[in-house]
């Protein structure tokens, strides 16, 4: 399979070229299904020559060509339809009858705050032109209206979410006018991976009430599903919390597919350099150190600690609170005894053979390194963050 990329340098067709090419090179083989030959990347600097010949050999187009910020609103027409027709043209001059998608606007439904926009007009007059060419020709053309996009794209430019990425990353001043504002989110990710889906014909059809995407098996319009509506205060305020992390650790929940974690991920994006890395603090003493590492909101944290040559850490039991220790470097032993029953439980370990060790409310319990050479490097996690007012941790010797 050919596949011709429109607008392959803007911020969609990076992400989606860089993919495609994973896919090629067998990178990603989660679609084993999809097979490319060739990916024709076409843009501003590329030559009308060049657009001649990848339509002669293109198998699927992703037209995501467009005018989003120009400086005269009849731009809006020229770019978002001219380009369209131009591009519909040369396919039908090699009668090439390869499956289209369009990447139109939630703006072309014209409805609310968007009834009046030039861009949304623009976009709409596109979509008719594809819709008008495949009741001409029978080709699949495949229309997605894309609410607000999220992925790494210039700041101060035509995305609120990158913008303020940039300007928590980079110490730099913002203004949220009113918090409450609810923004529909696509993450370029999920946005990447509805594309795989349209080349394995899985993509999904839906319709439109005003600016409501509703989800049929029939519709006119193609979707990706996974959006997130959130306000710019619910923005604004992880943003915060990510940009403290390396002062509080403090890991903001984060669970699988939530927009808290493809925030992140983008937030990350934005970093300076000099961000990439960041000191943490290390409890020292002639036993070795102990340096809490990551927090977390409902999972306690993970700390390393050190051990020196012939030394004991722990002698100590909990009430509730659980620990797992996880020799990762040197030689050592764990001994733990249950303080009512007396009953006792070595482990010999090592990083030789990593294994997790579980530290059970109850018993008392030590870590001691056997080595008279080597540090004993553990990697303790715990399930909960040490709170000195509540410490619940007890001393006796085991």
């Amino acid at each position: 399979m050919n596949i011709l990329v429109t607008g392959a340098k803007g911020m969609v067709g990076t992400a989606l070229c860089a993919n495609l090419r994973n896919i090629k090179e067998d990178k990603n083989r989660t679609r084993p299904d999809i097979h490319i030959d060739e990916i024709y990347e076409y843009d501003l600097d590329s030559t009308a020559k060049e657009l001649d010949e990848y339509c002669q050999k293109a198998d699927v187009v992703f037209n995501l060509a467009g005018v989003n910020r120009p400086e005269n609103p009849e731009d809006f027409m020229r770019g978002n339809f001219g380009f369209a027709s131009e591009l519909l043209n040369t396919l039908k001059k090699y009668e090439n009858k390869a499956t289209i998608m369009l990447s139109s606007s939630i703006q072309a439904t014209l409805s609310g705050r968007f009834g009046n926009s030039e861009y949304g007009r623009s976009k709409k007059a596109g979509e008719e032109l594809f819709f008008s060419y495949a009741e001409e020709t029978q080709v699949k053309v495949a229309v997605y209206r894309f609410p607000n996009l999220m992925g790494h794209s210039r700041p101060k430019y035509n995305s609120a979410i990158s913008t303020f990425c940039w300007a928590v990353a980079n110490d730099e001043k913002f203004t949220v006018n009113d918090r409450s504002t609810e923004l529909e989110l696509l993450y370029i990710d999920d946005l990447v991976e509805g594309m795989f889906d349209l080349l394995e014909c899985k993509e999904v059809h839906c319709e439109f009430e005003g600016v409501e995407t509703v989800v049929t098996e029939s519709g006119r319009y193609c979707c990706v599903p996974v959006t997130h509506k959130v306000t710019l205060g619910e923005i604004v305020d992880l943003l915060e919390q990510f940009k403290a992390h390396p002062e509080t650790l403090m890991m903001p929940k984060m669970a699988e597919g939530s927009f808290a974690k493809k925030l992140y991920s983008l937030y990350l994006t934005y970093l300076p350099v000099e961000k990439f890395k960041y000191g943490l603090k290390m409890n020292v003493d002639a036993r070795g150190s102990f340096t809490e590492l990551v927090h977390t909101a409902d999972c306690g944290q993970v700390s390393i600690n050190i051990s020196k040559p012939g030394i004991t850490k722990g002698q100590h039991w909990h009430n509730s609170k659980w620990e797992l220790f996880i020799v990762v470097a040197g030689h050592g032993l764990i001994q733990e005894r249950n303080i009512y029953t007396g009953e006792m439980v070595e482990f010999e370990v090592s990083g030789e053979k990593i294994e997790a060790i579980h530290m059970i409310p109850g018993w008392t319990h030590n870590i001691i390194n056997l080595s008279e050479t080597e540090n004993l490097v553990t990697v303790m996690t715990c399930n909960e963050i040490f709170n000195p007012e509540r410490p619940d941790t007890f001393f006796e010797p085991v």
